[in-house]
């Protein structure tokens, strides 16, 4: 008896957990869609909540290609695209967009979907950025000016289409510098331009920390950065080293600000000012956080997909869904008696556990993801049909009820093991050597095959076992 007790206080626990873990899902699609809209600006939004694909909600899906050619020689295009993955996912994830399904295809593509998102030109330059951050001295040379004046009379880009300086600027430059564009000004529309150093003191690469801030007198949004430990034992070194000079903050090759050294900076902490939006400037903070990218991704394909479309989805798969699950119900219920109504009780827990569970990992779901939850759902009424049918032969042979139960469950379990294990098996290759949304597919399948074996098995031998302590005289399977 104390056995039995220890196994429905632990189904009526699951049940209140999954019944908490579903609250803030439930809660949040039942919100009006342009009040879900303003809380998601100001990223006012469960973090423990089941979220919708881009089939199901609309959003923003691409297909990056990594520019190989440039590549370092060092560095091979497996670790590559395995950093390029986990550096756009960390911008995507600090952006707000959660659990997103960011996926390699072939040798050198990366498929994103962004749910949510149909501004397509923010989505690219958050994901698109190099973010290559660098800090050089200005060269402030006779030479240096003969080539800013020379820039200046032209009138165009010193440029030409390849990105090469053209021939009449190249021959005045100093050894060993650069020429560099800043950042455009608002009030002055003429294009600044500077003569840098070749050689970089510090890059972004020892960044620990990048945050928006506000200066002082006017408000404008700035981005302070910090560096690590060994970073600001260089930027300390190499500020102390060129006090009086002027130091340029040069980002994606485009030069931001370029204050004077009044002394050595300590504490490995800096200032990036320039003509920031608070939108621009929290998006580049996020970039900076997340890393470089190893190259410079070319967005080949991009497709926009309307909320619209995803509604009319979700209706059609709820419609579907209910119409199968209320036919399942019905069918088991004629044609197994109480035996159907005990298998029923467990495929609706086996939908709020499995349901929980998906919104306790974040998941995303999608139209497949939908079809691995139904074919989950299946596995386990299979299994209950299973122990039923053994239960009428063992009731054919005339066994006691008390005898009947357990062994109509030792004899179905190796079979339901079987279906289970074969099934796992699949997902798990699918998984593997799938992608996108076949990969939905697998996860939602093996969470629910999981689900699906306990609610089979386990619920509905205790609810048996519940019965048989009233002494019934007969089983109605």
């Amino acid at each position: 008896m104390n056995k039995l007790h220890w196994k429905l206080g632990l189904i009526l626990g699951l049940l209140i957990l999954s019944v908490w873990l579903l609250y803030p899902t439930v809660e949040w699609y039942t919100k009006p869609a342009d009040e879900r809209a303003k809380l998601e600006a100001v990223r006012e939004r469960p973090k423990r909540m089941l979220n919708l694909g881009l089939d199901l909600r609309g959003g923003t899906h691409m297909l990056l290609e990594l520019d190989v050619a440039k590549l370092d020689k060092k560095e091979t295009l497996n670790d590559a695209m395995a950093r390029a993955i986990e550096i756009i996912r960390n911008r995507i994830d600090q952006y707000g967009v959660g659990e997103t399904p960011i996926s390699r295809q072939g040798e050198r593509w990366i498929a994103v979907d962004l749910p949510g998102i149909s501004n397509t030109e923010e989505a690219e330059n958050l994901i698109g950025k190099t973010a290559l951050l660098e800090f050089r001295l200005v060269n402030t040379s006779p030479e240096a000016e003969k080539v800013l004046a020379k820039v200046s009379d032209l009138g165009e880009s010193p440029f030409d289409k390849g990105g090469k300086l053209l021939p009449d600027v190249a021959k005045l430059m100093p050894k060993g510098t650069a020429l560099f564009r800043a950042t455009s000004n608002s009030e002055d529309t003429r294009t600044k331009y500077y003569v840098l150093e070749s050689s970089v003191g510090i890059t972004g690469a020892y960044l620990e920390n990048a945050r928006v801030s506000t200066d002082d007198q006017f408000g404008y949004p700035n981005i302070s950065f910090a560096f690590n430990k060994d970073g600001g034992k260089i930027f300390e070194r190499y500020t102390g080293e060129n006090v009086g000079k002027y130091l340029a903050i040069v980002l994606d090759g485009v030069v931001h600000s370029a204050p004077v050294i009044k002394t050595r900076i300590g504490g490995g902490s800096g200032e990036i000012s320039g003509t920031f939006t608070m939108e621009e400037a929290r998006n580049l903070a996020i970039v900076l956080r997340a890393g470089a990218l190893p190259a410079p991704v070319n967005i080949i394909e991009k497709r926009v997909v309307g909320p619209d479309l995803g509604e009319d989805s979700i209706k059609k798969g709820l419609t579907a869904s209910i119409i199968g699950f209320l036919l399942v119900i019905f069918f088991m219920m004629i044609y197994y008696k109480a035996g159907g109504f005990v298998a029923d009780i467990a495929l609706g827990l086996n939908f709020i556990l499995l349901i929980a569970a998906m919104s306790y990992f974040s998941a995303t779901l999608t139209l497949p993801g939908i079809a691995g939850m139904i074919l989950s759902l299946a596995m386990a009424i299979d299994a209950n049909v299973l122990i039923l049918e053994r239960m009428r032969e063992e009731l054919a042979l005339s066994k006691p009820i008390a005898m009947l139960i357990p062994t109509a469950y030792d004899k179905a379990w190796s079979a339901i093991l079987d279906s289970n294990v074969t099934t796992w098996i699949a997902a798990i290759f699918l998984f593997q050597f799938g992608s996108g949304p076949v990969k939905g597919f697998a996860v939602t399948l093996t969470i629910g095959l999981l689900v699906g074996m306990f609610t089979s098995v386990f619920i509905t031998r205790a609810i048996y076992e519940f019965w048989l302590t009233s002494n019934p005289k007969e089983l109605s399977v």
